[in-house]
Parts: structure tokens; sequence; C-alpha cells
């Protein structure tokens, strides 16, 4: 009997007695002002790189696989500053480092270049416009701090990589469009205090979330529970993209009945920007409610609604730069007194999400999301079927045109339009209202018409996110994913412009562009030019497998995905009454990626971090179609991209140095682009009226890109006030083979296209802001809450964007088919070689100051950039306009020539300035 009874009572305290004689870390983090928890911090075993983050109490426990000795735990989230704490760590003892603090770091910055995300775009239509600075904003690494908030303004991409190769979600949802692959940042834009809480990977590194690409991912968490109780008011005042901002935010914390809740609103307005007639016009809205409904389940809804409106600025060529400046912008001119810009984008795509978070045990999670986005994308314009080109920098306005008259440069017709030019130079809307007013007296539409080119959308996304602790050594995630797109694309008339109707009619071909009603008249609020449905969906699924050791760790990963197309012609065009009213052949793509990696701990301090990836994935919607306003054409050999990635990291880390060195390389197959412009000179005899010019869609297709390089990160605090900093990013991005190119125009005889065989693009340089960039900059951060730093960025190797038919036959080959007779080669390589900018150097300063007043906070800080007023190109492509040698040499041998690039500058001195006050 006393044997049973003694066998029962070390069965009953056996798991007691392991529980006692295991090694663990535990603790929690608290707000330094508050006391209250503070969830979602990073915490890190510096010595083995374990992770973890602190729960909705700011708890965090580590229990496998410990380090034993002596040991470095640092905590660390964006918004405040990051500390460290020694511990020692022994076998079967707890270290319990409960109610750690963490102060707010009142110098975060993110406000200043959070503005860069949406606000900053040139022109949407274009790479150039394409800024990533938003997927890094939340990194602690430095050099991707710096590519985030110094290099911005230049339009650096990290790696030379556009944004598409980087995953955005919310709470687990992808935002990348299924349309062009990129996020769109003004749909949560105006929302800084919401969208802090950020988990960044970088490259190929492994997620928790999804498989994501080559450039990284980027989750925003807007778990109501995650926010750090208490509220900020924020005022900013710029003269960057807006003039001032508002902002209100408030979040509960967890409350009595396990709710909780945060709110932002938002506003952001200005007549004018840094160019010309580019207002600003946006409001945020933001909620978030959860209920935990037990210890195991919890709801969150989350709701997002960020209309804005904004002026657009134009490219434009060195000889209108010269006569203007930096400054000018061709899209507006006086109405009413007013400047009215004819160029507005506008953005209203609400986005609705119910989140479900369920605990299955300890070590097994279960998140799933369903979320669902609608609204619209419009951008405006011009159109002038009756009436001549309104733009201002109309080719044959300038004094160009008049110099290179061929009888001989008429100096004093280029002098008369030089003069008009620089005492007017914009739109003139009155002779627009007084042309429409005229041809209505006369019977006649109108000749101006102001319209919007529109996508509708609605999407819905449907996921599951899987993850368990399968042991004590191996992490498994898993997700599954659905996305249902229906695209409705139209253009929508705005405003007759003094007129009554409009016709529904291709002048230029005089095609009907819905033949089912011919000659129609559109009044306001009608739609003209094209109408259809983009159909897509998307089923997608990924599974990782971490393993982490002493000495080692890695990971493996692989994804699968399905994608579908189709277009909808809602109207038939009748230059392609075949192939445009009703749906098109549906196009399906299967995608496949595979990854893997490891971190080699050397010792504490000195790690080697190895990634490497293949991916195949379907093309986006844009490259699908040669030209789906008029028909459901698909390029000509379509399939899957393909991408292949490797990079190597050394990293260094100290209390003093934190470094890191990364060798990269990617190789991009099978790519397409399609563009859209007006060229002359093309030889071929399938053009109507035998002409040799025409409104041509542009298909490169089988596109290979190389990009390698090294990146270099370097801080050092080398006082307690002081910290250092060096970056250097040393790229180069080139074309890897000749892809194929053909041209398609409803002005051509054969529907299918006139093919011209290669374009010889290999070896030229890949175009999208500087290659090569390096800063060198410092910090200082008195005890006093006050802080000032400023950076020195010098930018090289900035290419302009070739024209790929230029480099096809088509430059060296007459109408009857032959080389033309004065083609020289060498001149040839002339007027071929690609334009490199100018280097440039940018300095920024920053600085700011804060006071505690009892339990609240106020503050102040403010930037100014490129302080030196430095002037410079960020960007600029070759008009297609000069399609063969001998237009091209004809031109180029004017003193200014007629369809020189165009291009786009950086902003001169600029500044930020914020105030705000927590509580």
């Amino acid at each position: 009997m006393k044997r049973k009874l003694l066998a029962l009572i070390v069965t009953i305290c056996s798991p007691i007695l392991l529980i006692a004689q295991q090694t663990l870390v535990k603790g929690s983090v608290k707000d330094a002002a508050t006391f209250e928890p503070i969830p979602g911090v990073i915490v890190t075993i510096e010595s083995s790189q374990q992770t973890t983050l602190t729960d909705a109490f700011g708890s965090f426990t580590f229990s496998e696989n410990l380090p034993l000795g002596e040991q470095v735990l640092k905590i660390e989230k964006t918004g405040y500053i990051a500390k460290r704490y020694p511990i020692v760590i022994q076998t079967g003892k707890t270290v319990d480092i409960s109610d750690m603090t963490m102060a707010i770091d009142v110098s975060d910055s993110a406000d200043l270049f959070t503005i860069t995300l949406s606000d900053d775009e040139l022109n949407d239509d274009t790479s150039a416009s394409d800024n990533i600075s938003g997927l890094l904003q939340s990194s602690q690494d430095v050099f991707q701090r710096t590519a985030a908030f110094e290099f911005s303004s230049s339009f650096f991409k990290v790696r030379g990589l556009d944004s598409e190769n980087g995953s955005v979600l919310i709470n687990g949802i992808e935002m990348n469009k299924l349309f062009n692959g990129r996020p769109q940042w003004s749909n949560w834009g105006g929302l800084n205090d919401v969208v802090r809480n950020q988990e960044l990977t970088t490259g190929l590194a492994p997620s928790n979330y999804t498989f994501g690409g080559i450039l990284g991912t980027n989750n925003i968490n807007t778990r109501a529970s995650s926010y750090r109780r208490g509220g900020r008011v924020t005022y900013s005042s710029s003269n960057r993209s807006y003039t001032h901002r508002v902002m209100g935010t408030y979040a509960s914390g967890l409350v009595k009945g396990d709710w909780a809740y945060a709110i932002s609103v938002g506003r952001r307005w200005g007549n004018e920007g840094y160019q010309d007639a580019t207002f600003y016009d946006a409001n945020s809205i933001f909620a978030s409610v959860e209920k935990k409904i037990n210890d195991k389940h919890s709801l969150n809804f989350t709701s997002i609604y960020a209309p804005n409106r904004r002026g657009k600025s134009s490219p434009n060529t060195q000889e209108v730069y010269d006569l203007k400046d930096i400054r000018y912008n061709e899209y507006w001119g006086y109405h009413d007194g007013e400047k009215r810009n004819s160029r507005i984008k506008e953005v209203v795509e609400p986005i609705l999400m119910l989140n479900h978070y369920w605990d299955i045990s300890d070590k097994t999670k279960l998140n799933t999301n369903i979320a669902y986005q609608f609204g619209k994308l419009g951008n405006s314009r011009l159109d002038y079927s009756g009436g001549a080109n309104p733009s201002p920098t109309y080719y044959q306005l300038l004094p160009s045109y008049a110099l290179a008259d061929p009888d001989g440069p008429d100096y004093d017709t280029a002098y008369q339009l030089e003069q008009n030019f620089l005492n007017n130079g914009q739109i003139d809307w009155n002779r627009i209202y007084d042309a429409n007013l005229t041809n209505n007296i006369t019977g006649n539409p109108n000749a101006y018409v102001l319209y919007e080119d529109r996508s509708d959308d609605q999407q819905l996304t449907v996921n599951s996110i899987f993850s368990s602790e399968i042991s004590e050594n191996i992490l498994l995630n898993a997700r599954m994913d659905y996305k249902n797109l229906n695209s409705e694309n139209f253009a929508e008339i705005m405003d007759l412009l003094g007129g009554s109707g409009y016709l529904n009619l291709d002048s230029f071909d005089n095609f009907q562009y819905d033949l089912q009603n011919p000659d129609r008249i559109v009044g306001e609020g009608g739609k003209i030019r094209y109408n259809y449905n983009l159909l897509a969906s998307v089923v997608s699924g990924y599974a990782q497998a971490l393993f982490k050791y002493n000495k080692i760790d890695f990971y493996l990963s692989g994804s699968l995905s399905t994608t579908t197309y189709q277009r909808e012609g809602l109207w038939q065009h009748e230059r392609y009454q075949d192939n445009s009213l009703g749906k098109g052949e549906k196009l399906t793509f299967n995608g496949f990626g595979a990854k893997g990696g490891f971190t080699y701990k050397i010792t504490g301090k000195h790690l080697l971090d190895v990634n490497a990836g293949f991916i195949t994935k379907a093309p986006s919607l844009r490259n699908t179609y040669s030209n789906a306003r008029e028909n459901d054409a698909v390029v000509r050999g379509i399939e899957e991209e393909k991408l292949t990635s490797v990079d190597a990291s050394y990293i260094f880390r100290s209390p003093i140095i934190k470094a890191r060195i990364t060798a990269f390389y990617t190789k991009i197959e099978d790519a397409n682009e399609i563009s859209f412009y007006y060229a002359d000179g093309i030889s071929s005899f399938e053009i109507e009226d035998n002409d040799s010019s025409a409104f041509v869609q542009e298909i490169l297709q089988g596109i290979d890109k190389k990009h390698l390089g090294t990146e270099i990160g370097i801080e050092a605090q080398v006082t307690p006030t002081i910290k250092l900093k060096g970056v250097a990013s040393i790229g180069q991005y080139t074309y890897d083979n000749n892809p194929n190119l053909y041209l398609t125009s409803s002005s051509f005889t054969n529907e299918n296209g006139i093919d011209f065989g290669q374009s010889n693009l290999k070896n030229y340089k890949i175009a999208g802001g500087p290659q090569k960039a390096y800063s060198i900059g410092f910090e200082y951060r008195d005890p006093d809450y006050w802080w000032v730093g400023a950076t020195s960025n010098f930018f090289t190797n900035t290419y302009v964007d070739i024209s790929p038919l230029t480099r096809t036959r088509n430059f060296y080959l007459d109408s009857d088919g032959l080389p033309f007779n004065d083609y020289d080669p060498e001149i040839a390589k002339q007027l071929l070689k690609q334009e490199r900018f100018d280097d440039y150097m940018v300095v920024n300063l920053i600085g700011g100051k804060s006071w505690k007043i009892n339990d609240y906070y106020i503050g102040f800080f403010a930037s100014i950039n490129n302080l030196l007023n430095k002037t410079y190109k960020t960007g600029g492509f070759e008009q297609g306009r000069n399609a063969n040698y001998q237009e091209l040499k004809e031109d180029a041998s004017n003193d200014i020539p007629v369809f020189s690039p165009k291009y786009w500058y950086g902003r001169g001195t600029t500044y930020f300035v914020n105030v705000y006050f927590k509580f």
C-alpha cells in the first residue's frame, strides 16, 4: 500500500519537478511612462538569434534550445528605443526578467518619410514612380532604413527590383494588385499611427505569413489589442506633396469584457506641392475592433477608408526645363483665375477585413482571414478628337520645331514660339471652351472633353495561415489562399467643358469604339473609348519548415499557385469585330516556388546567412493582353515568368557596432513589357494608306534581366550619445538577352501586328533609379530629449530608359525592306548609346525635441531634404517617335532635338515639420 501511495505521489509530482528543472527565460515588457504592457515587442537572445514576440499582455517565454552562460537579451519595437539586458542562463534554472520598460522613441522618423509611400509618385504609368520605400520602412537594419528614408527621393530600387517582387500584407491578407503586382500604398495613406506595427523580412528570408517574393515581405498588423493604450494628435506641414496634415489616433488596449478597439482619422491637403498645380486632397478613416472570445479564440474587424485625389506632374524634355524650371508642369492652365490640372489621380478603394485568431494550443495557431476591397481608381486627361492638341509642350509649339525646319532654321518663328511659351506655356482652358461652344452652335459635337480612365475593382480574398511548433527545434508554417477579382475598365466623361456632347468615335482611324451603337453622342457620366471587364482568380498555398539549433538555423519553403485570367468585352470595336465583344479565352498559369537558406552562427557576434530560391509566377494582367482596351489578343508565346535569386551575408553584431555585407544575384526570365506611344518611321507596308506613322502598342516578349551587386551597412554607437552610420549599394542591372518585339495598332492592315524580330537590348542598363548609392551620416541624442542627425548621400550610374524599337531591324531598314543607303554603323552606335545622368550628392538634416509632462508627451521634429538645393535627374525615357536611323539622325543633328528624351527631376530643398501630443 505504501509503495502504491509513493508511486502515486511520484507520478503526480514528476511533471512539476520537470517544469521546475526546465531551463526558461521569461519576462514582460511595459511602457516606461504608463507602465501598460506592450504587445508585439521583438525579443531576441543575441548569441543564438532566437526571437519571439510579446503577447497582448506584454509577456514572452523562451523554453527550448537555450544557450547557456552570459547572454544579452534585446527588446525592440518600432516607435520605441531598443534596449539590451545582460542575463545568465543556467541549466534547470528560470530567468525571470519581468517588467522591463521601453521608452517611446521621440526621434522615430517614420512620420517624416511615410510621406513617400503614396505622395511622391511622379507618373503612375511609368516605372519611375515605383517607389518601394514602404516595403522597407519598418526595418531595424541600417541598410534597409537608409534605402527607405535617404534614397527614396531618388527613386532608388533595392537590388534594382520593382515593388511587385515584394509582398505587402495587412493582417496576413496580401495587398499587391493583380493588375500590375504592386501595392497601392495610398489605400491606407495618412494612417501612419496605425500601420506602424510591421513585421519585415528582406529578400528570400522566411516569413511566418506567406512565401513572398524575392524582395521580401512586410506584414502590417492592425489587430486592435496590439496597439499601445493611449492617443496621439499630430499636425504636420510640408512643401513636398501636401501643405498640411492632421491626424488623431486612440487605442483602448484590452478593456472590460475583453474588448479592444483602435481608431484613427486624418486629413492631408494643399493647393500645390513642389511641382506646379499638384494639389492634394485626402481623408483617412481607420477602425479596428477586437473581441477576445476566450483564451483560444479572438475576432478582429478592420475597416480602412482613405479616399484621395491629387494633381499629377509631367515629365518634360530638357528644352522645356531650360525654358521654364524643374517645377514646371504641362498638365495645368488658368481657369476662372485658378490653376486647373487636367491630370488628376483619384483612388477610392475601401478595405473591409475580418480576422479569426485561434490558439489551438500553446504551440499551434490558426489564423483565418477574409477581406473585401472595392471602389475605383481613376486618372483623368483631355481628349481632343475634334480639335488641336491642347498640350502646351506639343512639339510644334516649341522653338526646336522651327529651328529644325527642313529649309533651314527659322529664327523669327523660333523666337515667337519661345516668347509664347515663356509668357503662357500652359493649357488654354478658355480656348477649349470656345472651341466646344463654336462646335455646338454649328451643330457639331464637342472638340474637347475631359474624361477619366477608370478601373472599378471588386476583390474577395480568403486565407488560412497555420503555425505549429512541432518540436523544440522545428517550426512549421503553412497557408492556403484564394483571390477573386472582377475589374470593370472604361473611360467616363467627367466634364463636357461647355459643350453638349461628345462623339464616341476614333477620329484618328475613323473606327467605331462601340459598333453596336455607332456615332453615339455621349454626355457627362457616359462611357467612351472602351468598356470591358477583366476577371481573375488565384488559388495558392505554401508550406515552410524552420529548424533551429545551437550553431545553425535553416529553412525550406515551397509554394504552388494557379492563376486564371479572362477578358470580357462589353463593346464591339469596329477594327476587331471578331475578338472584342464577349468573353475571350480563359488563360491559366501555374506557379511554383522553392527556397531555402541557413544562418550559421560562427560565434555570438559573427554570423553567415545564405538564401537561395527559384520561382515561377503568372505574368501580371497588365502584361498579358497586348491591348485589352480594344480586343482580347494575348501576348504571343506568353508563359510564366521565372526568377532565380541567391544572396549571402556576413553579419557582425556587438554592443557598439552592427554591420552587414551582402552579395546578391538575381535572374529574371520570360518577362513581358507593353508600351503605348506614337511612332514615326515604321518600315512596313502593313499600315493604312501606306503610312509610316501610327499609334502603336509595343510588345516586348521574353525579356531576361540580370541583377547583381553588393550591399553594405554599418552603424557604430561610438559614444552613448553619438551614432555613426555608413551604407553602400553597388549594383549592376542589365538586360541579359535580345527579346522579341512586335507592334500592334488599329492602323495596321494585319490584325496580328508587325513582327520586328529581336530587339538588341543585351547589356543595356535597366532604368529605374541609381544603380550605385552611398550614404554617410551621424546622429546625436542628448540625454535632455533632443536630437539631431545629418546624412550625405551620393548617387551614380542612373540611366535613361531606352526605346526597344530603335534597337530592332526597323532602325536600319528603309520602307522597301533594304538597309538605308546612308546607314553608317559608327554613327548608329553613337545614336543608340544609352544616356547616363550626372552623378549628384544630396544632404539631409533631421532633428527634434520632446517634453514629458506627467504622463503626457509633447514634441516636434523636422527635416530638411536636399539642403544644398542640388538639381538632379531621377529618371527619364527615350521617346519612340524617331523609330529609324534617318529620323533619329536628322533630329540629333539639330541644336535642340525635337524629340529628345523626357526626364523627371528631383525636388530642390524641401522641408517637413511635425508637432505631436501623446496621451
